[in-house]
């Protein structure tokens, strides 16, 4: 009997260190295999950590597009980067980029740790510089560049038929200090007068886009924003092509809110009904020499706007944003010619101004969602082209067929 209790006491023993055993490998399994130091205690909180940032709610898997594929060998026979909306897509993750650059450099996040850099490679793209503001050191944009070596590891040998070999993205208003001082500053200079020329960033922007032009081409180049951003990419845009320059244009709940706006109207429509009374008074007769000399002004005005009109910038509005909803409003002050009565185009032409607005027809309704960039690489909204006259775009972009006399007397 006692050699029988012994052998049982024994049994259980050793059943006992096998299960201690056992429970002792699954642990070191679960912590990495590490031993001794305190190793597999680190390697724990790493994970931890690892969770922590792949949680985050800007990440990219967490609210970036979900059914947008990355580049592969397959772009090579059928791009998709000449499907208008992978391409609005893609620009919108840029943009989104350069909104997490500068939430990054505020919590020091580093590039191995850092948002933003998901956004862009994914894509086959990576930064080559960032634009500082130097008042405030803030980052509010970026150049982005084809990254070879990235593609060559998905046996991607060349780029994309469409895929632009660089783009400058400007974000909008981050309402957060530091930057939110400089942010709101040009928010008000737009407000104010309706212009941003007089930002530093806007010297910076176009500087930026110059030097990415110059190195690439401008068929190579689009520049994209949104909000404070895409007034910002409208402009420099704009000077460009005032200069026979044409980049492709992206913009994104662009700024269409101005006390200019309103100021102007009323002096407008002044100059509206000056215009229609001088029209109907009697005017003395040109000379010869004087009809010759405004034929050729006006041949070169409108050879001036045949070219520019190869410029057209894509605007992407939705109505339940205040902020940009007056784009796509057909009402408003008609403009003035200088030669009596109105016309679409604004000063001195008369030829049509282009551009491609497009608006959100089934996008947020509250505010904030409907200025939000998020929302333009959603999976499920429809766009529809907006056809109807817009004063405002008219507006913006009349500038560009205002040729000065003495530039056209030298054509």
């Amino acid at each position: 009997m006692q050699e029988m209790l012994k052998r049982r006491q024994d049994e259980a023993e050793v059943e006992c260190s096998v299960s201690l055993m056992a429970w002792s490998s699954s642990a070191k399994e679960n912590d990495g295999g590490g031993t001794g130091g305190g190793g597999a205690g680190d390697e724990g909180t790493k994970k931890i950590e690892n969770s922590e940032v792949e949680e985050h709610p800007y990440d990219f898997h967490v609210s970036g597009p979900r059914n947008l594929s990355s580049p592969n060998w397959k772009d090579l026979i059928r791009s998709s980067w000449r499907d208008p909306n992978y391409k609005r897509m893609v620009i919108a993750c840029f943009i989104q980029a350069v909104y997490l650059l500068e939430l990054d450099r505020q919590e020091k996040r580093t590039e191995e740790n850092g948002l933003a850099p998901k956004w862009w490679k994914p894509f086959k793209y990576k930064v080559t510089q960032t634009l500082i503001d130097d008042r405030d050191g803030s980052i509010y944009g970026a150049i982005l560049e084809w990254d070879r070596y990235a593609a060559f590891s998905e046996f991607i040998v060349v780029r994309p038929s469409g895929a632009p070999r660089a783009v400058l993205a400007l974000r909008g208003t981050i309402l957060k200090s530091p930057t939110i001082r400089r942010d709101l500053e040009d928010d008000l200079r737009f407000l104010a007068w309706e212009s941003l020329k007089g930002s530093v960033r806007f010297a910076g922007a176009l500087a930026a886009l110059r030097s990415a032009v110059d190195r690439f081409g401008s068929s190579n180049v689009s520049v994209g924003g949104h909000s404070l951003g895409a007034g910002f990419a409208l402009q420099v845009g704009k000077a460009l092509a005032k200069e026979g320059v044409f980049v492709e244009c992206h913009l994104f709940n662009p700024p269409s809110v101005s006390l200019a706006m309103s100021l102007k109207s009323v002096g407008e429509m002044a100059v509206s009904i000056w215009s229609r009374v001088r029209a109907a008074l009697p005017t003395r007769s040109a000379g010869e020499g004087g009809l010759i000399e405004k034929n050729a002004e006006a041949r070169a005005v409108k050879i001036q706007c045949t070219e520019i009109s190869k410029w057209v910038p894509h605007l992407y509005v939705n109505n339940s944003d205040y902020i940009c909803c007056y784009y796509s409003d057909p009402s408003g002050p008609e403009i003035a010619r200088d030669g009596g009565g109105l016309g679409k185009a604004g000063a001195s032409g008369g030829a049509a101004t282009t551009a491609k607005l497009f608006v959100m027809s089934n996008g947020p309704k509250k505010f904030l969602e409907a200025h939000g960039l998020q929302q333009w690489w959603s999976d499920d909204m429809e766009l529809k082209l907006a056809l109807n006259h817009s004063n405002l775009i008219n507006r913006q972009l009349r500038s560009l067929y205002a040729v000065p006399v003495a530039a056209a007397k030298m054509r």
